[in-house]
């Protein structure tokens, strides 16, 4: 059924709240039925088909997304003023739904114009990278990086750029702790990436992350394509800088000699991501990528959802996909640990929705986990990893990230993912390198207010009446296009070069 035009969506039979798509004045009928809204609604949030009375489960997506605090009347706004979360039971189901995946066959495949890697992996970005191991040798980095302006740049028109990228971290860490473990394993994936033509790995000599350090942590082996400089043995700031312009001037030599060529869409791997939600996303931007990423995977590609605290509440859902019960467990104990690490800290995985998510309509964690579970489709969950793990595929695989958009970019790039999709409702700017970032607006109103900003208008999915499956196929187009070298908003914006972000646990001593 269309919904261009329509002022309210009951999006499952078994739901006792509507969402409005536009503002609903008092008054306007809400239902097939004789509900009529007691108070104005705002677009995106919901109103109660029924009495839900005080303790009874408020159903959206035919899911539990909160209880009633208070009874609630029929044609009332539901939110967060009369919506509480409390503990209840969830079917877990290991393996219940898994299916075999269609696979296209390979002769019927699509394609995308890659960059050849001497390991055999894939690029679709031709960038080099200067990766600093510290806080304190990131800016000489970034002195490095500005030497290679446009002028100079022009000179090498195969490659996308320089950039520096590093974390405020690298020292006072204790040692083998979790955030020196996600730094390193962070910036080793960041240095094996294939959209990186080259690295310079840059130290200042002193750190609890050296450069060596790095090197034996991670099995990264210096050659042609990896150089390593530390700026206490290079004498200081300004010999620094000389040198690594050599270095990386001779990185770009070999770069731009690379050339792209047809690819299967088996090669690719697609991050999944969702930031600055609203009361749509969870109807538009969010099922059509989750169209697109099934597309992907029936390619023979691979897609990593993220987020750990962002599908509380739906894992139940992923659970029920997993290939074994091995790979279900290993999502449970996830939010396990996420339940008691916000306990230790003294917060909890109901604090997730912003104001910013809760202005847009969403009122608990579970209504916005439910929402964003659907960026990854129907298909099988095949492997669960940890942070900046690499990420083997194909399918659908999960990464446990935080919710912070940055960090789990920054996971997602160093698993391996050759660029993201973004749904946002609000309107989040986030860019990535070197991995672009796709913005998916799941609403027309914010697509033309930031259209700078966004790439895709899923919007249309209610203003136009184009189906899940249309804009899932829209989405994938533009992902294949994307790879084969067509620029993203945020690229054109130049934004991503300073989102570089380890998830970063544990105390500065």
């Amino acid at each position: 059924m269309t919904t261009a035009g329509r002022l309210w969506i009951k999006l499952n039979p078994a739901d006792n709240v509507v969402v409005a798509l536009q503002p609903l004045a008092r008054g306007v009928r809400i239902s097939e039925s004789d509900v009529h809204a007691a108070e104005d609604i705002p677009a995106g949030h919901k109103a109660a088909l029924q009495r839900i009375v005080s303790g009874e489960a408020v159903v959206k997506y035919g899911q539990v997304i909160g209880f009633a605090s208070h009874d609630i009347a029929p044609g009332q706004h539901v939110h967060t003023h009369n919506v509480e979360l409390h503990d209840f039971t969830r079917d877990y189901a290991h393996g219940r739904d898994n299916r075999p995946t269609a696979l296209v066959p390979e002769a019927e495949r699509r394609t995308f114009d890659g960059i050849p890697r001497a390991d055999g992996k894939v690029g679709i970005r031709n960038y080099v990278g200067i990766l600093s191991t510290v806080t304190c040798s990131l800016g000489t980095a970034h002195l490095i990086a500005r030497r290679f302006g446009a002028e100079v740049m022009a000179r090498y028109p195969n490659v996308d750029g320089v950039v520096a990228l590093g974390a405020n971290s690298g020292c006072c860490m204790t040692p083998g702790a979790e955030a020196v473990t996600y730094l390193q394993r962070s910036l080793a994936g960041y240095a094996r990436h294939p959209n990186f033509a080259g690295v310079l790995i840059l130290g200042l000599g002193c750190e609890q992350n050296l450069v060596e350090s790095q090197l034996q942590a991670t099995g990264l082996v210096t050659c042609e394509r990896l150089r390593t400089m530390v700026i206490q043995d290079e004498g200081g700031t300004h010999a620094t800088v000389e040198k690594g312009v050599a270095a990386v001037s001779a990185l770009l030599e070999h770069a731009d000699r690379d050339r792209r060529r047809a690819f299967p869409a088996s090669r690719l791997k697609l991050g999944l991501e969702c930031g600055g939600s609203d009361g749509y996303s969870g109807i538009t931007a969010n099922p059509a990528l989750g169209a697109a990423a099934d597309l992907l995977v029936g390619q023979g590609g691979t897609v990593v959802l993220s987020e750990t605290p962002e599908i509380y509440g739906a894992e139940h859902l992923l659970t029920r996909r997993a290939v074994s019960r091995e790979v279900g467990e290993k999502l449970v104990a996830r939010i396990r640990w996420w339940e008691e690490y916000t306990a230790r800290n003294g917060s909890q995985l109901n604090n997730n929705p912003t104001p910013g998510n809760k202005a847009g309509g969403i009122t608990t964690i579970l209504e916005k986990s439910l929402g964003a579970a659907t960026k990854g489709g129907t298909t099988n969950l095949v492997e669960v990893v940890g942070f900046a793990e690499p990420v083997q595929g194909p399918g659908l695989a999960f990464m446990d990230t935080p919710g912070f958009d940055p960090v789990s970019v920054t996971g997602l790039i160093a698993g391996g993912v050759h660029l993201i999709c973004f749904t946002t409702g609000r309107g989040t700017i986030l860019g990535s390198v070197p991995a672009p970032t796709l913005k998916l607006a799941s609403n027309g109103a914010l697509y033309r207010r930031m259209h700078t900003d966004m790439d895709i208008d899923c919007g249309q999915v209610l203003d136009a009446g184009l189906s899940i499956e249309q804009m899932g196929a829209h989405i994938f187009d533009l992902v294949l296009e994307t790879a084969s070298g067509r620029k993203t908003k945020s690229e054109l914006a130049c934004q991503g070069q300073w989102e570089f972000h380890p998830w970063y646990i544990g105390a500065v001593v």
